[in-house]
């Protein structure tokens, strides 16, 4: 028989049944990832939302500009663009958590996991590893879109490296998205981070090689954690681009891990943080 004390209360802390507080936390955040799939089962548009909106923006960006843009050193754009795109969908993809989660804090549904004896932590990562599957989905669309529009990847172990690094990008903005949407105070207020979304991704290398920007412009687009992410990707799908010779354009391996890296200490611990102080 386990006894829960109002100190355990939000905490995990609870041992019932001879479990341990691992044990209740991997259950915790599996009860909350359920929650969130069946959110999605019974309110379709959002999930259509979600995987609808990469597909018109592969076929805008595809079919409308395609035929107006340039690559360095030559090949089809569309090939330059697909791995773009994909990292696209991951960086917006925080706009989405962040609503989501604002949606919660004011319908009242995260002040109820905060009065039940359930670690604070699983809360957060149930939330993740829900956008992670959502993810999973929206790469799965876009790539079959691609494949549809004409655009031929190399497989093997390049192509499930390239999809992994580009969860890990997701990985590492969910964390962003749950802490904007602890902090905003109302879904609408979580829809007008599209405008910082959309500037992050245009001045980067998604659409465009920094190479072909003004110069300035293109060292700030380089430096853009996204670029890094998009440059790996695309030479893991077998499509490289001649890249700038500078010292971040030579490393972009080594960044592709490192920015997510220092995305995911810096914002994890503030969202468990901030839902900890909820209501404080």
């Amino acid at each position: 028989m386990s006894v829960l004390t109002p100190a355990d209360a939000g905490t995990g802390a609870v041992a019932e049944g001879g479990h341990g507080r691992l044990y209740w936390l991997l259950a915790d955040c599996a009860n909350v990832v359920r929650r969130g799939m069946t959110h999605y089962r019974r309110r379709p548009v959002n999930i259509a939302w979600q995987l609808g909106f990469p597909i018109l923006s592969v076929l805008l960006y595809g079919y409308v500009f395609g035929s107006a843009m340039r690559v360095p050193g030559g090949g089809d754009y569309l090939d330059f663009l697909m791995p773009g795109m994909f990292v696209m969908s991951m960086a917006f993809g925080f706009v989405n958590t962040a609503t989501l989660v604002v949606h919660d804090s004011t319908k009242g549904v995260i002040d109820r996991f905060r009065s039940m004896p359930m670690a604070s932590s699983a809360v957060v990562a149930g939330r993740g590893m829900t956008d992670l599957l959502v993810a999973c989905a929206e790469l799965a669309i876009m790539m079959l879109t691609g494949l549809a529009m004409g655009w031929r990847p190399e497989g093997g172990w390049g192509f499930l490296g390239a999809f992994g690094l580009l969860l890990w990008l997701r990985f590492a903005l969910i964390w962003l998205g749950v802490w904007l949407g602890l902090l905003v105070p109302n879904p609408e207020a979580a829809g007008g981070l599209f405008a910082v979304a959309f500037p992050l991704t245009m001045i980067s290398s998604i659409f465009v090689a920094p190479q072909l920007m003004p110069d300035w412009l293109g060292r700030l687009a380089a430096w853009n954690p996204l670029s890094s992410t998009a440059a790996v990707t695309r030479d893991l799908f077998g499509t490289p681009v001649a890249g700038a010779d500078d010292w971040i354009g030579g490393h972009a391996l080594l960044m592709a891990w490192v920015w997510p890296a220092v995305l995911t200490a810096v914002f994890l611990p503030l969202a468990v943080r901030r839902f900890q102080r909820l209501g404080r």
